[in-house]
């Protein structure tokens, strides 16, 4: 049981030391990881707040290498509010622990969702359209557009389907909005 216990500590603890490991072998200390999502509206790049949501980035990070987002559209598209993405829970993929209030829900805030339990997170990810203050420290932020806010104008804007699950919008797109591809790539840092 001990062996066990301390193998799962040792992976948890390897997955967030991976948010704060500097560059590897061959990697320029003067560049960031970044995910770019190329949409078939165009294409956009979110940087990591890997030191502050190292769980949250480490899972996204490895949904991108296993291409789980290839092929997937934004399914909830609310003007003013967020562009999301994910399987709607629909899959197997584990849940990660919540890492909120670090960063607040700006315009191209890039969120986990969630459901009512803190750490239920797994692959739904939110673009935020809009500044969105009300839910800062509800969930968690780990990455933020820096390029492509005129794609995320053009999908926060398409023509959708008006559904309401409760009190929570699920306002489809009637023409697919899909991401294409998703993949990491180095790039220079960005100043702060």
């Amino acid at each position: 049981m001990r062996a066990a216990v301390v193998g799962s500590l040792s992976l948890l603890l390897a997955v967030a030391l991976a948010g704060f490991a500097g560059p590897v072998d061959g990697e320029d200390a003067a560049t960031e990881e970044v995910a770019v999502l190329e949409t078939s509206h165009g294409t956009m790049v979110l940087r990591f707040f890997a030191a502050e949501a190292p769980l949250t980035t480490a899972n996204f990070k490895s949904l991108i290498r296993e291409r789980f987002y290839d092929g997937l559209d934004f399914y909830r598209v609310v003007a003013g509010h967020v562009i999301q993405a994910g399987d709607g829970g629909e899959s197997d993929h584990p849940t990660v622990k919540g890492e909120f209030g670090a960063h607040p829900h700006v315009t191209g805030a890039v969120g986990l969702a969630r459901d009512v339990d803190p750490d239920s997170g797994s692959t739904e990810i939110y673009i935020c359209h809009a500044s969105r203050p009300h839910l800062d420290g509800r969930y968690a932020i780990f990455g933020l557009l820096v390029e492509g806010f005129d794609v995320l104008e053009a999908i926060g804007n398409v023509e959708v389907e008006e559904r309401w699950d409760g009190e929570v919008a699920f306002h489809k797109p009637l023409e697919p909005v899909v991401i294409e591809r998703a993949y990491l790539e180095r790039r220079p840092l960005a100043s702060e």
